[in-house]
């Protein structure tokens, strides 16, 4: 067990590495392979998250499991992850990032593979659960190396980039995934992500590293000469420091508003492919055709977030947050009671794709990791995403109960009454916004 526990430790501080161009070449070099892991491998990752997303339908054709049983296991993964994502936050401040994220991966990868062979409900929820533990390894892994590796006044711009990660893993879900479940049956829906967060896991295992004084290099506000942030003194712990976010009043409110963001989130994430098929007639393609459409424009979305955060704003993330909330708003108003035509849904997605990632790299953990000492970035994290994603479980199953409530059996073929649950997700995202607005004024902690 101590063995073990060594692995995942933090490397120790190397022997400083001396002249500056060498420092220069070697932050060049390893920021660049850092992002990538992060970014690419928690995109990939992501895969491993959404597999039920898209393969609900074939497995209530096929009488395996009813929307609120597929609400239950979906909620599974939401709770875990929520709980996961918070521990996992504080132990991520103290562990080996390289082997943390890489561990979590694989883990995923395997819980995955496992669920293609369930069939029986409390099985697939035990397993669904565990699954939403190791992906909670992810997030405060991203965020520990961006605040490892980047330095304040660019941070925005990095977690913008960090941040298209969740895009891409939707995108790839909702398109490529699709077609494997569409040509290999529902099955295929857990292997084929299972297979890539196998490979994904071994890439960033290879591409990522720990903090940069395990390398003998400088702590990255000294290389930038950026110490905006006044970091706790040295005496303090940092089990004090984590701790001492609870203390933060904005800390609570943002973390309310990122749950009712994220009720909206994963209620598109996790029915909205359901949503398309009964409600729009569409094909299993053609659905996830639309839906990879969000994450696709959720990419600008994350760019165009940090962008305008760090440069139009100087860092100040509220003003931008009002601007996407009500382009995230527009779209889901579009996506249910716009004209039903292949353009204009394309156009509902869009514009919800934009705004709602924008929304999630601030509320999600960006402007938490502002206002809240550096050290504990991952506890900052963590706890933003418990709240998070207990609304989305809770949205699980709301969701699911709302839409078996409104399904009928007319003739052998199923109607949904979808309007109960439609008001649910756009009140939620109102909710959100309010909220955010709250916390104009605050600020980067100084």
């Amino acid at each position: 067990m101590k063995s073990l526990l060594a692995a995942f430790a933090v490397g120790p501080t190397a022997v400083p590495v001396t002249g500056a161009s060498r420092i220069d070449a070697l932050y060049r070099r390893h920021r660049f392979r850092v992002l990538v892991a992060i970014t690419l491998g928690y995109a990939l990752a992501y895969t491993c998250r959404l597999a039920l997303s898209v393969v609900k339908k074939p497995l209530i054709d096929e009488g395996i499991f009813s929307p609120q049983d597929l609400g239950l296991i979906g909620s599974a993964l939401f709770y875990s992850y929520a709980f996961g994502k918070l521990v996992n936050g504080f132990l991520a401040d103290h562990a080996n990032i390289k082997i943390f994220f890489a561990t979590g991966v694989v883990a995923s990868a395997l819980i995955n593979i496992g669920m293609g062979f369930s069939t029986i409900l409390w099985v697939s929820v035990a397993l669904w659960a565990l699954n939403g533990w190791f992906q909670g390894f992810g997030a405060p892994s991203g965020v520990v190396s961006l605040t490892s590796w980047f330095s304040n006044r660019e941070r925005g711009r990095y977690y913008g980039i960090w941040s298209t990660a969740h895009s891409m893993g939707e995108g790839l879900t909702y398109y490529v995934v699709a077609l494997f479940v569409a040509w290999l049956g529902w099955r295929a829906g857990f292997w084929v992500p299972g297979i890539i967060c196998i490979l994904a896991g071994l890439g960033i295992y290879a591409l990522m590293q720990d903090r940069p004084q395990t390398l003998g290099l400088p702590a990255v506000a000294d290389w930038k000469n950026d110490h905006l942030a006044q970091l706790a003194p040295p005496e303090t712990r940092v089990l004090t420091l984590q701790f001492s976010i609870l203390r933060i009043p904005a800390i609570w409110v943002l973390a309310v508003s990122s749950a009712t963001v994220y009720v909206t989130r994963y209620a598109i994430a996790s029915w909205g492919i359901l949503y398309l098929q009964e409600d729009r007639g569409s094909g299993l393609a053609d659905a996830s055709l639309f839906m990879a459409g969000g994450p696709l424009a959720g990419i600008a979305g994350c760019l165009l977030y940090g962008y305008l955060s760090d440069t139009l704003f100087a860092a100040r993330r509220p003003p931008t947050n009002l601007l996407f909330a009500l382009a995230e708003l527009l779209g889901l108003v579009l996506i249910f009671f716009g004209p039903r035509n292949s353009a204009m849904l394309t156009l509902a997605f869009v514009l919800f794709g934009v705004g709602l990632n924008g929304l999630v790299t601030s509320l999600g953990g960006l402007f938490a990791v502002d206002i809240a000492p550096k050290k504990v970035a991952g506890a900052a994290m963590g706890f933003i995403g418990v709240f998070s994603y207990l609304g989305a479980a809770m949205q699980e199953n709301i969701s699911g109960a709302l839409i078996e409530a409104g399904m009928q059996v007319v003739d052998g073929a199923r109607i949904y009454d979808f309007g109960p649950a439609i008001a649910f997700w756009i009140g939620s995202s109102a909710v959100s916004m309010v909220l955010a607005a709250t916390l104009w004024r605050v600020r980067l902690r100084e």
